[in-house]
């Protein structure tokens, strides 16, 4: 339930504000991250704006403010402070857990929000390559540990309160796991969501207008055939780790010498049967 009152309350908040600033219907592509780099939990939502829309006669408009900001951050974090608290209160309400919950919800209306918002300096393809580094990864990977002992667990991570440098964290093995699981999501929880004009509902409804001379273009990039990715680049990307790169001088290069056959497993039966003569 906070989850996806999280993703409903961003949504929100950003589509109030394309209406509200500039009278179109905007979209978003947004992606939840539950993990601090100690694994403390610390949900929150990365999120992709196009600085366009569509007005409410479906013309393509271009929004933002001289390419500087696209909405004012402070009025995104008063909003949004407003509407993740109340849309929380209602759904406990619901649920007759609001007591429970009460000091919680009174203590959120009293901590300062801050919504992190800037533009890409690098380009809007720089900002889609580094965010989908990190959609399918989980909150720690292998090469961020350093090393395992029968009840300790020492890893990397980066403290953000000292210029975000890298330092060792040790902590028992349990805790370790503790902390691990919390950010394991509901299954077929969907972390990836796309909003407004991003949303298939909505682009099949809306009303595209493009001029002629845009329709060549257009035409082009949607016959455009994407390159196979290789098992080593799809490893790359869903990793972050390239598997080409030697792991512990991190500069030689890994050649493939032999490839292992696939050895199919037994199956029940014939498992069974083994066992039984052993």
């Amino acid at each position: 339930m906070y989850y996806d009152l999280l993703f409903a309350s961003v949504w929100h908040t950003l589509r109030s504000f394309g209406y509200s600033h500039y009278g179109v219907e905007s979209g978003a592509i947004a992606v939840l991250h539950t993990w601090g780099q100690n694994l403390s939990l610390h949900p929150h939502i990365h999120c992709i704006v196009p600085a366009a829309g569509y007005t409410l006669d479906g013309k393509w408009k271009n929004i933002g403010h001289s390419g500087n900001f696209l909405y004012p951050v402070h009025q995104l974090s008063s909003a949004f402070k407003g509407t993740f608290p109340d849309s929380l209160k209602r759904a406990l309400r619901k649920q007759n857990e609001l007591s429970l919950f009460t000091e919680k919800v009174q203590a959120a209306y009293k901590t300062k929000w801050v919504v992190h918002c800037k533009p890409s300096l690098a380009g809007a393809e720089h900002v889609i390559k580094y965010l989908g580094q990190y959609t399918h990864r989980v909150a720690i990977t292998n090469e961020r540990i350093l090393n395992i002992t029968d009840n300790k667990v020492t890893f990397i991570a980066k403290d953000y309160r000292d210029n975000a440098i890298k330092k060792p964290v040790t902590m028992d093995g349990i805790e370790f796991l503790r902390r691990f699981t919390m950010h394991i999501l509901p299954r077929r929880f969907v972390k990836i969501r796309r909003f407004g004009i991003y949303n298939h509902t909505t682009k099949r409804n809306l009303a595209l207008q493009f001029t002629e001379e845009e329709k060549p273009g257009i035409d082009a990039l949607i016959k455009q055939q994407k390159t196979p990715e290789t098992n080593v680049e799809r490893f790359a990307r869903l990793t972050g780790v390239n598997p080409c790169i030697c792991p512990v001088c991190k500069t030689g290069r890994m050649v493939i010498i032999r490839e292992l056959p696939r050895i199919r497993s037994p199956t029940g039966d014939t498992f069974k049967k083994r066992v039984k003569q052993i």
